[in-house]
Formats: C-alpha cells, structure tokens, sequence
C-alpha cells in the first residue's frame, strides 16, 4: 500500500522519528500509526541497546522545584557529547525526569543499584508470607519473582511507569530519546528532598 506524506509528517511529530524511519514502519504496519509507532519504540529499544557501552561524559544536571517548595530534585543525565547536551530532546528528558522523581519517589535509577541485603530482605520477606501456603515450591518461586518485579517497578525510576504515559517504562522514555539523538544517554544518579523528611 502506499503512504502518503501526511501519514509519514503525523507519524514524525507523534515520535520525533525520521522520516524514513516513519515512512518504513507505516509500510510495515500498513499504515496503521498506532502499529507504526511501536514498530519505532521497539526499534529505539534496539538502537539504545547498541549504544549502551559508548561512554558519556557530557550532559546535564536537571533541576526542580515543586510550586509549593516543599519537593525538590537534583538529577544528573549523561550524554555522548555537549552538542546533544543542548539539544531541545536531551533538555526535555531531563526535565521529564525530575518530574517523574518528584511525582514517584524511586529510590534508585535501576534494579543493579539498590544495595544486595535490601534485595535479600525483600525475597525473605515475600517467602515468609507464602510459608504456610500449599503451593509448590516452583510456584513459590515465581510468586517471589513476580513480587521482587513490582518491587523494583515501584523503587527503581527506569522501571517505573513514565507519568504521561503509564502504558511506557521511563527506560523506554529514554530509548526512544537516544533513538532521536544518535547518541548513548544513562541517568547517573538523583536525589530527591522533602521539606521535614529525614536522610534513611
């Protein structure tokens, strides 16, 4: 079928993508924009993944203030190089993520950093609670696993729902960002103050 050019400059301000890159998913999708636009998120998942190991040594640190001053964050996002440090994408990402980290709470930026003895007392506690169930022992085991993912949802900022559009992963968020600029991007570290809450 073909696609004519509106469909592809519609498909292009939904997702940012290129126009090539729209023009060949819709063909995929056969015109389908909502097909099309995930055929471009899986493909931003790919390209993320190809440039995970480049190193960032530019970037930005985001900052943000909630309107009644008692919520603030400080956000470091690391990119390839300065020139897509001042990109309008890589600022609006940034910004994205200090409103998610102000709305959400995450502990940490991903399931590796959340320190191995929280982790343990997470899973010993979810076994305590299947201790005098009947399941079998596989079944358990999944039950711990499934409880251990929404756990890591819930406190780890990549693995949250992104707060536009809770039907994505911040990391998907973040895909699709790289996946527009061309280069690696990795949240380094946040922190997240309250007015009147303790340091844990």
């Amino acid at each position: 079928m073909s696609i004519t050019a509106k469909e592809v400059f519609e498909l292009r301000n939904l997702t940012g993508a290129g126009v090539m890159d729209c023009k060949k998913a819709l063909e995929e999708a056969e015109g389908d924009i909502e097909k099309a636009r995930d055929i471009l998120r899986r493909r931003g998942v790919e390209t993320a993944a190809r440039k995970r190991d480049r190193e960032t040594q530019e970037g930005l640190i985001g900052a943000y203030v909630h309107t009644d001053g008692k919520i603030g964050v400080l956000v470091e996002v690391n990119c390839e190089t300065d020139f897509v440090a001042r990109t309008d994408e890589f600022r609006y990402l940034v910004k994205e993520l200090t409103l998610q980290i102000a709305a959400q709470t995450p502990r940490w930026v991903a399931p590796e950093d959340v320190p191995e003895e929280i982790k343990k007392k997470e899973e010993e506690l979810y076994r305590e609670q299947l201790q005098d169930s009947n399941k079998p022992e596989e079944i358990k085991n999944k039950i711990v696993e499934g409880k251990m993912k929404k756990f890591f949802e819930e406190n780890c900022l990549l693995e949250q729902d992104y707060i536009r559009e809770p039907e994505k992963k911040v990391k998907d968020l973040i895909a699709e960002t790289i996946a527009k600029v061309g280069e690696n991007i990795v949240v380094r570290r946040f922190v997240r103050y309250k007015l009147g809450e303790n340091d844990e």
